[in-house]
């Protein structure tokens, strides 16, 4: 199954000017659904159809690909079907490809998940669909005005107050995802057409950007699902931190003094962090491939274990956790370059300080905020520290 999402976004917005590209917890509004797009499995390839330049450099520089829509489509007056049926047009002509199925998707959502857009697709194959929508469940109480001015119940009868489960099942479009088979779209040219199903997204991830103050209220959700996320990420229990040195406790930038010593910068709060975590009875240890005395100088300063001047990390490693008896499972990496993934692979939750090398990103289960020597270690051990005391709070 052939299945293009494509992801409508005009630079001419009036209500918050540029807001396809202002910031949203770090990222351009745009992003985050390309992001959870691209992770989506039902998806085969994503674009952006964009009148506009930023727009498109950004598109790219994500991973979408970039279909430039002309003016005559471009206004507030066009609608969201102009663009796809423009896009599917020119991607015929110009590569002769017809996809299977059309997901439109709405950046105005960054909320969405890969798995809502996943689980919109599935509902149209599970139902035999020729279109579907992800909706949420409604359940409140709709009124409107009669002529003479009187509320007047619409989706229920005021003399009859009902509960909750006593009412009929009600949805409420999200406006977030849309999946249409391409041939009947292209013959109906609107979003629904035919036997139509419904993707249930919970109510958490359903909200719209509209107005300014709308930027506030998602960028506090993303913040609060990202660090649930990340709490989640960390073994349970947590039995060892292990660190990489250079490039997790450092900056990885060295001082060379005019007698050839060698100095690093790190960072003082992190020692505070480390030494949380061990009195929450948690071992660490330090792994380094340096053979240089400032490593175990620092790590002597923060009473750790360190294993330095190390040619293959991964075997001294394991070594350290059957001699201790831990399991690989609950072990926590820390690493910034290549020479860290066999370890990080070899452990339960695999983490990546935020400016490490790109290898090591796609191999860990976590990418911290921060750089080495930046507070990446406090980040971890915060988030180690917050793991611990929620599953006391239990």
């Amino acid at each position: 199954m052939n299945s293009i999402a494509i992801i409508p976004a005009r630079g001419g917005s009036k209500g918050i000017p540029r807001k396809n590209v202002r910031l949203l917890a770090g990222k351009p509004l745009i992003v985050h659904t390309i992001e959870h797009a691209l992770q989506a499995h039902t998806i085969t390839r994503v674009v952006v159809s964009t009148d506009d330049a930023e727009i498109g450099a950004i598109a790219r520089q994500y991973g979408a690909e970039v279909v430039w829509r002309p003016a005559e489509i471009s206004g507030d007056a066009a609608s969201s079907e102009e663009a796809l049926l423009h896009t599917l047009d020119f991607l015929r002509e110009s590569e002769n490809y017809e996809p299977d199925l059309v997901v439109f998707l709405q950046c105005t959502s960054p909320l969405t998940l890969c798995e809502d857009i996943d689980g919109t697709v599935q509902a149209l194959l599970d139902g035999n669909a020729d279109s579907a929508l992800a909706v949420t469940s409604f359940h409140y109480f709709l009124w409107r005005q009669d002529e003479n001015g009187s509320a007047i119940g619409i989706n229920h009868d005021k003399s009859r107050r009902l509960r909750r489960q006593e009412r009929e099942a009600q949805f409420l479009e999200t406006g977030a995802v849309y999946v249409m088979r391409s041939r009947g779209f292209k013959e109906a040219r609107h979003r629904f057409f035919g036997r139509i199903a419904m993707y249930v997204m919970p109510p958490e991830r359903c909200f719209e950007i509209d107005e300014p103050v709308d930027f506030l209220v998602a960028e506090t959700l993303i913040r609060e699902r990202d660090k649930r996320e990340r709490l989640l990420a960390l073994p349970d229990p947590i039995g060892a931190l292990v660190l990489d040195f250079d490039g997790v406790f450092t900056d990885n930038r060295v001082i060379v003094l005019q007698d050839g010593q060698e100095g690093v910068i790190c960072n003082r709060s992190e020692g505070l962090g480390l030494a949380q975590i061990k009195q929450a009875g948690i071992p660490i240890l330090v792994l380094s491939t340096e053979d240089n005395p400032v490593v175990s100088a620092r790590c002597r300063k923060l009473g750790l274990e360190c294993l330095q001047g190390l040619s293959d990390k991964r075997a001294a490693l394991l070594i350290w956790l059957q001699e201790r008896g831990l399991n690989n499972a609950n072990v926590v990496y820390v690493g910034n370059d290549t020479n860290d993934v066999p370890c990080m692979e070899s452990v339960g939750c695999s983490v990546a300080v935020g400016d490490c090398h790109p290898e090591v990103k796609r191999a860990a289960r976590l990418v911290l905020s921060n750089g080495g020597g930046q507070g990446a270690i406090r980040e971890i051990c915060d988030l180690i520290l917050a793991r611990i005391r929620g599953k006391s709070d239990e």
